[in-house]
């Protein structure tokens, strides 16, 4: 059987999309490829972006702003000494950047001006904390990246 050059360049051109898509099958599929996103609700977030705008100022604002230290016992956040700690509600963030199976949220509930991030649940490594919280109903939010 003889082929021409037109057979010849229809057959390389569907060889070439057979090959394509063999490779974007298994990226998508493959379980050693993960696509997450960095939240779940990410639209959701993105409306909420002027909000946390507005609490980022408040607290750049603040004569004394939150202040994190590393401590044997974990992460100590301390608040700004004027706060009342019983007025002060909120919580705290704690995200991974590289497994988010290790990501974890506290809640904001201090008899003193610090809270403190038990070492149990700290990796060595780089974490992402947020803050977020409420005084006198003023939202604040304060965002750092540490390595622990």
């Amino acid at each position: 059987m003889k082929l021409n050059w037109g057979t010849g360049i229809v057959i390389a051109i569907i060889g070439f999309i057979g090959f394509i898509m063999y490779f974007v099958i298994t990226m998508s599929t493959g379980k050693n490829f993960n696509h997450d996103l960095v939240t779940e609700k990410y639209y959701q977030q993105e409306l909420e972006f002027q909000n946390k705008l507005d609490a980022t100022k408040n607290a750049k604002a603040l004569k004394d702003n939150i202040t994190i230290e590393k401590v044997t016992e974990g992460i100590k956040v301390h608040f700004p000494t004027d706060f009342n700690p019983k007025d002060i509600k909120g919580k705290v963030f704690l995200y991974r950047p590289s497994d988010k199976q290790l990501d974890f949220e506290m809640p904001i509930s201090i008899s003193e001006t610090y809270l403190l991030v038990p070492e149990k649940r700290l990796l060595g490594g780089r974490w992402n904390i947020t803050v977020s919280w409420n005084y006198k109903s003023k939202d604040y939010l304060f965002q750092k990246e540490l390595v622990y």
